[in-house]
């Protein structure tokens, strides 16, 4: 059996937070955009960088209301998801060229959800090669560039709506 580990991602995991405290809803209700790395505001979700991606260009869209899964979320919401999702796929390949795509979304603590209790979908742009050695040896994950750079250029294509 194969194993994909994700070491560089333990500072993400391991931060202790408030039980009850979700940085979903914390970052919706900040009112700090750039600061929490929020790219677009729709009626229903929120488009954000991951601050511990895989790519450079890993975002999710989470919804405003915390919902833990399909299920629990109103039509609305997930219609709007899906679309912002396809937005989102627009706009990274305008901006980065990416040859392929991972979108989807961890349901649950026991399937992978970093924050199991608020849906939200991760769409990351892929690279022939970008899972290359320094990242299944080395355990070290390399970007291209900062998050804040990436952050405005995505910023900009969002803002052009």
């Amino acid at each position: 059996m194969d194993r994909l580990w994700s070491p560089w991602r333990y500072a993400y995991v391991s931060t202790a937070r408030a039980e009850n405290a979700c940085i979903f809803c914390e970052k919706a209700a900040d009112g700090r955009d750039e600061e929490n790395y929020i790219l677009y505001r729709a009626p229903k979700n929120f488009v954000l960088l991951n601050l511990f991606p895989y790519t450079t260009g890993h975002l999710m869209i989470a919804p405003y209301e915390h919902v833990a899964t399909l299920e629990e979320a109103a039509e609305e919401t997930l219609v709007e998801m899906m679309l912002l999702t396809r937005l989102a796929e627009r706009h990274l390949r305008t901006v980065y060229k990416p040859r392929g795509f991972n979108v989807g979304m961890n349901i649950g603590e026991c399937a992978g959800a970093g924050v199991a209790g608020h849906l939200h979908m991760h769409v990351l742009p892929r690279w022939p090669a970008d899972s290359n050695f320094m990242t299944t040896i080395g355990e070290t994950r390399v970007l291209p560039e900062e998050l804040s750079v990436t952050y405005d250029k995505l910023r900009r294509a969002f803002k052009s709506l």
